[in-house]
């Protein structure tokens, strides 16, 4: 009996050396991401406006509003907010339903172009 557990006790111990000598040294380590950088700039007067609680994610055009962006004024933006209904959808700048996220809420995006650095 005490063979059967020192075999096991050596075969416990053989596998768990090969599993943490095969794993790769830097899944251990997390990276860290790049910081926004993406500038974007107003094409005109736009409004920025907050979801409101019981809305969701992705701004309407009835979303409480925080301020205006002044023509040319240029903002941060990486992310984007997709509506997916009738509600999120906007009429300014060609109309869609494509939210940009800002400091202190959103804009349709293509009430913004890319700014060059």
């Amino acid at each position: 009996m005490h063979l059967t557990r020192r075999l096991f006790t050596t075969a416990a111990a053989f596998v768990l050396a090969t599993a943490l000598s095969t794993a790769p040294p830097a899944a251990a380590a997390p990276t860290a991401s790049a910081p926004c950088t993406s500038m974007w700039k107003a094409a005109h007067k736009v409004a920025v406006r907050k979801p409101a609680r019981n809305e969701g994610p992705v701004a309407t055009t009835a979303s409480p509003l925080v301020r205006y962006l002044r023509r040319g004024e240029k903002v941060r933006s990486c992310v984007v907010a997709i509506g997916r209904g009738g509600r999120s959808a906007y009429r300014e700048c060609g109309g869609g339903s494509q939210w940009r996220i800002v400091l202190g809420g959103q804009v349709p995006a293509r009430c913004l172009n890319r700014a060059r650095p």
